[in-house]
């Protein structure tokens, strides 16, 4: 029995995890020790980010990738790393306008 699949050839939609109140994205510029790094964020700004314990062993991360972050509610220099970009979803975050502070260094 043969299904109808619309979708089988062509292009395949993809959810890419946007920002949400509050969140950020950043670009890793520098591992700083431990699980901490330095990162430029789309504002401006530089923070110094760390990875979450229940995210520690999930995420493996590099200088130069693509990250959404979450900025401290009491120091704003620092943050919390939320979400990582895959390399084939970094054009359509350049297509929306989400890297317009960091695309120079891309």
């Amino acid at each position: 029995m043969a299904y109808n699949n619309e979708n089988t050839e062509g292009e395949v939609k993809i959810r890419i995890r946007m920002p949400r109140h509050g969140e950020l994205v950043g670009r890793i510029d520098q591992r700083v020790g431990g699980n901490r790094m330095l990162i430029k964020c789309t504002d401006g700004e530089t923070r110094n980010c760390r990875v979450p314990g229940r995210l520690r062993r999930a995420l493996w991360i590099r200088e130069g990738d693509i990250v959404l972050i979450m900025p401290w509610e009491f120091d704003n220099k620092k943050g919390d790393i939320v979400f990582k970009y895959n390399k084939n979803v970094i054009h359509q975050l350049e297509k929306r306008g989400l890297l317009k502070g960091i695309e120079e260094d891309l």
